[in-house]
């Protein structure tokens, strides 16, 4: 199983305070990472330090990813806890705003955008300056179901998805060559606090239960494995792929 391992291997997860990215982290911490954690949320110590109580090495780093100074500073914070290393970057942080498209107020699209694309570049790209002279790399990006479909009132959501999937694509052709694999999770629908307003619509819900062949929504869990791959050796010669995980 070495080829899964994670052992002295050094990762960042944005947005890994909880739901999604907590339980990436939490997974690459089990499969032997030593992973930061970079979340907007101020408990982001907290769930740092309950993956130490797990017997990880965990670091926590604060900061709001779609503010660019913090974003840069946040990420020299956590590369220096690392020790100047970065094996595995996983670009997790996001938000969604629901709001019919005639009426979807910019500033809530330029959040969406500077949060869900941008950073996502931005952070890539920091972390290719360091993985480049290292010779390898694992870049993970988490996309979505409505990278493909678009979905309804989340416009600048699908928007920044849809662009999501396809930098992952890009970067993995600029990129494979120089040892670093950039791929996507596609996540389905996951009963998380982004979805709680669709859990909470009977409706809504029964419909998109309908759709799935496995008869329940996903958990973070769900994603344990399938980002374990992409982050080991696994994986070395995938590249601009987004994988679905969605029932």
């Amino acid at each position: 199983m070495d080829l899964f391992s994670l052992r002295n291997r050094k990762a960042i997860v944005t947005g890994g305070c909880a739901g999604l990215g907590w339980a990436i982290a939490e997974g690459l911490a089990e499969a032997g990472a030593e992973v930061v954690l970079m979340d907007i949320s101020p408990d982001v110590g907290d769930a740092a330090e309950r993956l130490h109580a797990q017997g990880a090495q965990a670091h926590a780093v604060h900061a709001d990813l779609a503010d660019r100074a913090q974003l840069a500073e946040g990420f020299a914070q956590a590369l220096q806890q690392l020790g100047g290393r970065l094996d595995i970057l996983v670009n997790n942080a996001g938000v969604l705003f629901r709001h019919k498209a005639e009426d979807f107020p910019i500033e809530d699209w330029d959040r969406v955008v500077n949060l869900n694309l941008s950073s996502v570049f931005l952070l890539s790209q920091s972390a290719a300056r360091v993985m480049i002279p290292q010779g390898r790399g694992k870049i993970i990006n988490v996309a979505s179901m409505l990278s493909t479909f678009g979905g309804i009132l989340v416009c600048a959501y699908a928007a920044s998805k849809g662009g999501v999937a396809l930098l992952t694509k890009a970067l993995g052709n600029e990129w494979a060559s120089k040892g670093i694999n950039v791929n996507a999770l596609a996540p389905g629908y996951m009963d998380t606090a982004l979805n709680a307003a669709l859990k909470l619509d009977s409706t809504r819900s029964e419909q998109i239960l309908e759709r799935i062949p496995a008869h329940r929504w996903g958990t973070p869990q769900d994603l344990k494995g399938a980002a374990i791959f992409l982050a080991s050796d696994a994986s070395d010669y995938l590249s601009g792929a987004m994988i679905p995980v969605d029932g």
